[in-house]
């Protein structure tokens, strides 16, 4: 194949047609043919270089309505037109490739992982990403992904008017009556194709919903699988009919509708899984089965409409489309994540909300209970903060240490959930996606001031939680240190691990960032709690602890079901904590070995070692700046500290949900007007007791 001399230095981007044309030899070798339809493509595709800097022709005639894509379509097809010459060499190439590639994998499979897997999905797509495609194919679906391979091809194909899809449909009917007498063997006419096609993805639809990680989580009435079964009998019907030129008009028709009945009940009886997933919690695995079932089944649809429409161009463009899209997601490992995560990510932030309810104060007595609980697990953190001086003063490595303050961390915040105390900070993470559900309905101004009321409720929270906390732990450390310091003559914490204390405290240092990621770890052992949860209801754990006949004979069916009950309302909480504690014990040792300087700062603990050095410093250090500042220190880092992770659950809650704020504009200006009407509202619950809201 004679190429022209500038797809040399750049062979995606040959802009003249007429080289082009010239260079189309539909007797050269299969990779040098797929090759000339590739840059193509890539012509139709690229706006054409400026000359002198002036836009040539059809670049000015592309900033109109009509696609420049679509512009050199024609211009390629009027070309055709008055040079029979070339136009014959085009239909020879066309019919080449109709007759040497296999078209059937391309309308049947061509976007469906071979695998119900979504892992090895993300395999396939990574490895796409990153290993190139060569032309030298007999394989239409990758010779397709070479072709349309720019996100905007759906969009010019949509595009293709009447017209011009008649014109393409002669040149591809030319081609395939031309294709018998390249004396090739295999010229499968393209309504065969179709109807291959139409097998194999039923086929592989009734392979989906006879899975056992699909069927057992379809309803109870669809796990008979009745109209899967009935479907493949029915595509085999249908295509005997379509395929006989002379059978009965009537029997096509009834054949048809009946065909396209079954299809809408395998639809309804697939979206059944939803329900079982809303319910009994979500897998990635499963719900990507599930897409791709689903996906086969709109495909099925597609290939019917191609295959019994009066005029077939209009749908094979819709088909074509499609393919085109797909040919696009193919290669984007980000909208796979997307896709198939949303639904986890949904029921892991739902899991969040149901634990966040309890963490939201409505009325005076719950706020005060609130505080209460708040002051409980400031009690225990004051064990928790001299422990951490403890570990810090054996003199292990980094590692241990830091694992050594995980576990610390951990049992710390794993006894306050135990005891029904709470910590501040661990409320807005779980809070978040309980209030961003009360953003489902906002339709009139009543929803949004139900809305502000929710805002208000959960600030109250925040400040009962904190203050409980802080509180607490300052004087309990205070007079521990001081009771210890009067029977053995020497504070618990040095005079030097003090003053430490006060220059990592301060807020003009790196304290506002520490506080700021420790609100990411905060929000991160969120999903943590959120996922197992999920977990735990997906793999029916606590059924299995409840009715495994080897659990009932070792614990007894009474302590079974205490502790199935105990698991299912403590298993979120418990992974949540531990999770916590072990990230801020290890983040720093970790990020010591990569040579990162980080700490965590976490308003609790803070306070706690600055009771501390209060305590050994004694009060005239109260009178310097660096005291002061340290306490400034402690009251961004609350602020950071909860900022930052609700807003990272609140985000992740919206997305989840699929909500766009449109009225973001009205619950501003909603919140602002209450701050300026009953700013006490954010700080103080009210003395009546407000309904709560559904």
């Amino acid at each position: 194949m004679r190429w022209p001399s500038a797809g040399h230095a750049a062979p995606a981007a040959v802009w003249d047609l007429s080289s082009l044309l010239n260079a189309l030899d539909p007797g050269a070798e299969l990779a040098e043919r797929n090759l000339w339809l590739v840059r193509l493509m890539e012509w139709v595709r690229h706006a054409a270089p400026r000359r002198g800097g002036e836009a040539v022709p059809d670049e000015r005639a592309s900033r109109g309505a009509t696609p420049l894509p679509l512009l050199r379509i024609r211009h390629l097809l009027n070309l055709l037109d008055r040079q029979p010459e070339i136009r014959a060499r085009v239909v020879e190439l066309l019919g080449r490739l109709l007759c040497e590639m296999d078209a059937t994998l391309l309308l049947a499979d061509f976007g469906f992982a071979p695998r119900l897997a979504f892992f090895s999905e993300l395999g396939e797509r990574l490895q796409r990403a990153v290993l190139p495609g060569t032309p030298q194919t007999h394989d239409l679906a990758e010779l397709f992904q070479l072709i349309f391979s720019h996100a905007e091809d759906s969009q010019w194909l949509a595009a293709l008017d009447e017209a011009t899809l008649e014109r393409l449909s002669r040149l591809f009917a030319e081609a395939q009556q031309a294709a018998g007498s390249f004396g090739l063997a295999g010229c499968q006419p393209w309504h065969d194709a179709l109807l291959d096609a139409l097998t194999f993805c039923v086929t592989q639809v009734n392979a989906a919903a006879y899975s056992a990680q699909l069927r057992s989580r379809l309803s109870p009435e669809a796990q008979a699988l009745a109209p899967f079964r009935q479907l493949a009998r029915a595509a085999d019907t249908l295509q005997e009919l379509l395929r006989d030129p002379q059978a009965d008009e009537a029997a096509r028709r009834s054949s048809l509708g009946y065909f396209r009945t079954l299809l809408e009940a395998c639809r309804r009886d697939a979206a059944t899984v939803h329900d079982h997933l809303e319910e009994h919690g979500v897998s990635v695995d499963i719900v990507f089965a599930l897409d791709q079932l689903q996906g086969r089944l709109r495909r099925v649809g597609l290939l019917l409409d191609c295959l019994v429409d009066p005029q077939p161009a209009p749908t094979l463009q819709r088909l074509l489309v499609q393919l085109a899209r797909t040919a696009h997601r193919r290669r984007s490992v980000r909208a796979l994540l997307a896709r198939n995560y949303s639904l986890l990510a949904r029921k892991v932030t739902e899991r969040s909300a149901e634990t966040g309810e309890h963490y939201i104060s409505r009325t005076r007595t719950q706020y005060r209970t609130m505080f209460l609980r708040a002051a409980g697990g400031g009690a225990i953190t004051t064990v928790t903060v001299f422990l951490k001086f403890l570990v810090g003063s054996l003199g292990l490595s980094a590692f241990w240490t830091g694992l050594a303050a995980g576990i610390n961390y951990a049992l710390s915040f794993v006894a306050i959930q135990l005891a029904h105390f709470t910590l501040a900070t661990k409320q807005p993470a779980m809070t978040a996606p309980a209030l961003a559900g009360r953003l489902s309905d906002l339709a009139d101004d009543a929803a949004v001031e139900r809305f502000v009321d929710e805002v208000a409720h959960l600030m109250r929270t925040q400040v009962a939680g904190i203050l409980g906390n802080v509180v607490v732990v300052l004087p309990c450390v205070l007079v521990v240190q001081l009771a210890w310091q009067a029977l053995t003559g020497e504070p618990l914490v040095g005079e030097e691990k003090s003053r430490h204390v006060l220059e990592s405290l301060n807020l003009l240092g790196v304290t506002p960032l520490y506080a700021a990621a420790t609100g990411v770890l905060l929000f991160s052992s969120s999903l943590v709690a959120g996922w197992a949860g999920n977990w735990f209801a997906l793999h029916r754990i606590g059924s299995a602890v409840r009715w495994n006949p080897r659990i009932i004979a070792s614990l007894g069916e009474p302590r079974a079901r205490r502790w199935s009950a105990w698991l299912q309302h403590n298993v979120p909480g418990l992974a949540g904590n531990i999770s916590l504690g072990l990230m801020l014990g290890l983040l720093p040792s970790v990020s010591l070995f990569f040579g990162l300087a980080f700490d965590v700062r976490h308003v609790t603990l803070a306070s706690g070692q600055l009771g501390a050095a209060l305590a050994t410093l004694g009060p005239m250090i109260m009178g310097t700046p660096a005291f002061w500042l340290a306490v400034l220190g402690i009251v961004a880092t609350g602020a950071l500290n909860v900022t930052v992770s609700f807003m990272l659950a609140f985000r992740l809650a919206l997305r989840a949900r699929n909500i766009r704020l449109r009225d973001r504009g009205r619950i501003y200006a909603a919140i602002r007007a209450r701050l300026l009407r009953r700013p006490m509202s954010f700080l103080l619950p009210p003395r009546d007791v407000p309904a709560v809201p559904g």
